[in-house]
């Protein structure tokens, strides 16, 4: 009977972080992490909270498989933290090749890589972001605006 309604309790603050606006999620974020929240998208922080919640439920990943995902991602040179690319010029607004674009679009979540000359979307090479931003959504759009690299009111000024 405690566990349903433990579980109960979960399912609760599971269902009160679709409605809390973000005073309220950076609030919670705060109780649940002990630091300060990052400033990402809504969606992205109620999917972490949500998480967050289940993981002290119902307990995090067994040493051994996060022993396992630790492994993994220090063979894998994109994954790794220690390396990174450097940057090739002082043009601070060049995209530095690996980085990774992600964009939640009508329901559906996107991701191009940048590569050396150009960008990948979907195992295919791309020329630019807005050929992947039109290729996506069917309409021409500035990739830069479309992938929140530009924000759209200052761009049209």
């Amino acid at each position: 009977m405690t566990d349903d309604r433990n579980r109960t309790s979960v399912l609760r603050q599971l269902a009160a972080l679709q409605i809390m606006d973000r005073q309220e999620l950076e609030d919670k974020w705060r109780d649940l992490y002990g630091f300060e929240p990052p400033r990402f998208r809504l969606s992205f922080i109620r999917r972490r909270l949500g998480y967050r919640i289940q993981e002290l439920f119902y307990g995090g990943l067994e040493p051994a498989v996060r022993g396992k995902f630790q492994e993994l991602a220090a063979n894998d040179q994109m994954a790794s933290q220690l390396i990174r690319p450097q940057p090739t010029t002082n043009n601070e607004s060049k995209i530095l090749p690996g980085t990774r674009f992600i964009r939640e679009w009508n329901g559906e979540t996107y991701e191009a890589i940048a590569l050396e000359k150009g960008f990948e979307y979907q195992g295919k090479p791309y020329r630019s972001l807005t050929a992947i931003a039109t290729a996506i959504t069917g309409t021409k759009w500035n990739g830069h605006i479309w992938w929140g690299l530009k924000n759209r009111k200052k761009a049209s000024k």
